[in-house]
């Protein structure tokens, strides 16, 4: 059975579901997400969700400034280059497990550029290596 693309919003969400459900299950990435940010959870996957539509749907619904959401997360507690490399690798490996196509490999390529620009910004803020 072929799997489906990210190409609607309710295969973005089944992935956003996928995806948070192996980070959450991390010892190292949960108590980022969960006490240090101290976001609620099911509160945030809609807001995921919109992130992506916006990304590779060209949805208009996610209007906040990630970067700064992940300074404040990073003043909180350092985010290492190991936790960039850990979230992108449930990213591509949720994303693989469960979907195929074009829009699923621009996620993958995107959540890769996401990943290392966020690193090169923190990095550059903090005058350290991450």
């Amino acid at each position: 059975m072929q799997k489906p693309d990210l190409d609607n919003s309710e295969h973005i969400r089944e992935f956003v579901e996928a995806f948070y459900d192996k980070l959450l299950n991390d010892e190292r990435l949960a108590p980022i997400f969960l006490d240090v940010a101290a976001v609620d959870i099911r509160e945030h996957f809609p807001r995921i969700q919109a992130y992506w539509e916006k990304l590779l749907l060209g949805g208009s619904d996610y209007n906040r400034h990630t970067m700064n959401i992940h300074r404040q997360l990073n003043n909180k507690q350092t985010l290492t280059d190991a936790d960039f490399d850990r979230w992108l690798d449930y990213f591509v490996t949720t994303a693989d497990a469960h979907f195929s196509g074009e829009r699923t490999e621009r996620a993958k390529r995107v959540a890769s550029q996401i990943a290392e620009n966020m690193r090169k910004a923190l990095e550059r803020d903090s005058g350290k290596p991450l």
